[in-house]
């Protein structure tokens, strides 16, 4: 069963789970990557990773609980939500890119300067040599509203 309380402007969920587990969870928020739809599967698997570590880092609220198994080896949290993961080409994302900064949502991206550095210094320096509208982007994840969300990701598709 989940209880729902009314959703404050820029807070990140509102609902909460109890343990009957009986009803599906809906999340009043949505965690979306979108992915360009040219990249090798080693570099899909490498920008999901960086992408969703930014947003976790910008929203810890939404980690849940360590997890543990029946010998009690313990395991480290994981988001509490899904993750949606999407595939567009590169002008789907560059569009996406403008809606997320036009409805003002945090991102976190990842440009292909990314894959020839090795440090994360270097990896903002790459970033921030570039202007926002000549940013050569592989992917980009946000946080936010479900339809807000939905909006900015739209013509982009569920990765295979």
């Amino acid at each position: 069963m989940s209880v729902r309380s009314e959703r404050q402007p820029g807070s990140v969920d509102t609902e909460t789970e109890t343990d009957t587990g009986t009803e599906p969870t809906r999340f009043d928020t949505k965690i979306s990557v979108l992915l360009r739809d040219d990249l090798e599967s080693w570099q899909q698997l490498n920008v999901c990773a960086f992408l969703t570590s930014g947003v976790a880092g910008a929203y810890p609220e939404l980690i849940g609980e360590p997890y543990a198994d029946a010998d009690g080896v313990a395991y480290l949290a994981m988001f509490r939500q899904p993750v949606l993961v999407l595939t567009g080409s590169k002008e789907v994302l560059t569009l996406s890119h403008q809606r997320a900064l036009t409805r003002g949502l945090a991102m976190s991206l990842f440009t292909s300067d990314l894959f020839a550095t090795g440090r994360d210094r270097d990896n903002r320096a790459a970033v921030r040599a570039v202007p926002t509208e000549q940013l050569d982007l592989v992917g980009m994840a946000v946080h936010g509203p479900r339809n807000a969300v939905d909006k900015i990701f739209k013509g982009a598709r569920m990765h295979p």
